[in-house]
């Protein structure tokens, strides 16, 4: 551990008893679900002290996270885990204090190797697998995003089948029109609502759009959030709280939404911040 992770766990570690505390005294979190993280921006530092950075995750106060597919994530910083069996992924997760319950998934590698990939996600205990980008190019008419919402749901017959949930994960680029079309309700349209579900990333802020009243055009059928707030002063991502997004306005539409998670997707100074005020929101 270098000198830098090690200042940084010792902090969380001082985080971590203030976030227990916290748990005993203020109770549930948003809608009483456990207080979730995605890995992706911290993967350099997971890859680098797999253990060391889940115990720091967990001593902040979380209590789920979201992985990525080491051999769909690669190329970009998950290379050191790929060896891993899922036993052993998941019990070192456990140990640490952490339940793993979903997992990004690139859409090419479900195409080419569904079968391998659920059994991995089956044996990791996982409740979600959620395809990451169609990688579909900025030039592609929509005709090739109807196509990939329709092999989609193909996936999501074989996940449904093996008793776990598909979802698809927008970024900014699914919330532009084709032909006056906006992609993302063209991809909702197409999607089977039982087999294929949104995990909404609510930083489209930034766009100009409201996250709470697009997932309020889509009752019951988002399975979990992406949580990043947006500072308007600094034209940039912020911690959860410390931004302009109406959090309270934003969960009682994912309650009618129907979320299962809700995973803060930021560096670990920002999860350390975001933290205490989703775990003293009430909706």
């Amino acid at each position: 551990m270098t000198t830098n992770s090690r200042r940084d766990f010792l902090h969380a570690g001082t985080v971590g008893a203030a976030a227990t505390l916290f748990r005993r005294t203020m109770g549930a979190a948003p809608l009483g679900l456990p207080v979730g993280c995605q890995v992706f921006p911290i993967r350099e530092q997971l890859a680098n002290d797999l253990d060391g950075t889940l115990r720091q995750i967990a001593a902040i106060g979380y209590e789920v996270i979201e992985f990525c597919s080491p051999p769909g994530f690669v190329k970009t910083g998950f290379e050191p885990l790929v060896g891993l069996k899922a036993a052993e992924l998941r019990r070192r997760i456990g140990d640490a204090g952490l339940r793993v319950v979903s997992c990004h998934y690139q859409f090419r590698e479900l195409r080419e190797s569904l079968d391998e990939r659920i059994a991995f996600a089956r044996e990791l205990g996982l409740n979600h697998m959620v395809i990451a980008s169609m990688a579909i190019p900025r030039t592609a008419p929509l005709d090739d995003w109807k196509r990939a919402a329709e092999e989609a749901n193909r996936f999501g017959e074989r996940t449904r089948a093996a008793g776990m949930q598909l979802a698809f994960h927008n970024h900014g680029f699914e919330f532009r029109e084709i032909g006056g079309v906006l992609i993302f309700d063209e991809l909702m349209r197409r999607f089977d609502k039982e087999l294929v579900r949104s995990q909404f990333q609510v930083s489209i802020l930034n766009m100009g759009f409201d996250p709470a009243q697009v997932m309020a055009n889509y009752p019951g059928r988002i399975a979990s959030l992406h949580l990043q707030d947006w500072s308007e002063t600094e034209k940039k991502s912020a911690p959860v709280g410390r931004g302009v997004i109406d959090w309270p306005k934003l969960f009682r539409a994912a309650k009618d939404g129907g979320i299962a998670y809700y995973f803060v997707e930021m560096n670990m100074e920002a999860m350390v911040a975001s933290y205490p005020f989703l775990k003293a929101l009430k909706v």
